[in-house]
């Protein structure tokens, strides 16, 4: 069992920067930050593997960034330049192995927090 616990969200001006951090018990080889807004589907943002190997979606790569503090066990994501597409709630997720799926693919994890929510105005 994974459980975790994202903190960090909160209302920015587009621009602006937030740090989200997801504080788990367990381990997890692969994990990401999800992000759904209001009416769309989850969206698999940025994703870490066990050898801290990283992917992102196009519309954040060079802007946010993720990273994994395994001492602390917590996960980080640094969002930089926000804009207001950015908004929703963040959610983390992992698992221990990833199938015939790929990273940003959400049936791949079967281990989720309950998001922090993120509100950036233009």
């Amino acid at each position: 069992q994974i459980y975790m616990t994202e903190s960090g969200g909160g209302s920015v001006p587009a621009g602006g920067s937030l740090t989200l951090m997801c504080s788990y018990r367990g381990h997890g080889a692969f994990m990401a930050w999800f992000r759904q807004a209001p009416g769309q589907a989850r969206e698999g943002i940025a994703g870490i593997n066990g050898a801290g190997a990283t992917a992102y979606a196009g519309s954040v790569k060079g802007r946010f960034f993720i990273s994994r503090d395994a001492t602390k066990r917590i996960l980080y994501l640094r969002m930089n330049a926000l804009k207001s597409e950015d908004s929703g709630d963040y959610v983390c997720a992992a698992d221990n192995g990833l199938g015939a799926g790929n990273w940003y693919d959400s049936f791949e994890y079967n281990y989720w927090g309950h998001g922090t929510r993120v509100t950036v105005s233009s």
